[in-house]
């Protein structure tokens, strides 16, 4: 099994490198003819937000509709998949910073009470503390 980094995601959602985006498209086909599954772990899941949004200002509500597309390919494993989920259906109701939110629950589920934080905005979010 192979996992995949965050610039292979941003290839295959943005196609800003026509070459690039074509090797994914074929890494992609091959891994579906293969019936393999690429990994996709979610501190890549976590960096490919930030890029979506920071980098290339994508919508908010374009990045989870991609990233929930993601999710439903078959050749996709991705790490604590629960979480992710649980993300995905908190996110579009939740004014929080994406990456925020996606801490937030990966906390959670390790079964945190909550994530200590300098982030007044963060803290705003019921599974945020805000450190004094």
């Amino acid at each position: 099994m192979k996992g995949l980094d965050t610039n292979i995601l941003v290839r295959f959602l943005v196609g800003d490198d026509a070459a690039q985006a074509d090797k994914v498209y074929h890494l992609f086909k091959q891994a579906e003819a293969e019936k393999r599954q690429l990994v996709v772990p979610l501190l890549v899941v976590l960096e490919l937000l930030w890029v979506l949004e920071s980098v290339y200002a994508i919508p908010r509500g374009e990045i989870l509709d991609s990233l929930g597309d993601l999710t439903l390919m078959p050749i996709m494993k991705f790490e604590q998949l629960s979480v992710l989920q649980g993300f995905l259906r908190a996110a579009p109701g939740n004014s929080l910073d994406l990456s925020d939110l996606l801490i937030a629950g990966a906390a959670k589920g390790q079964g945190c009470e909550a994530v200590l934080t300098f982030d007044r905005n963060a803290a705003r979010h019921g599974m945020s503390e805000l450190v004094a």
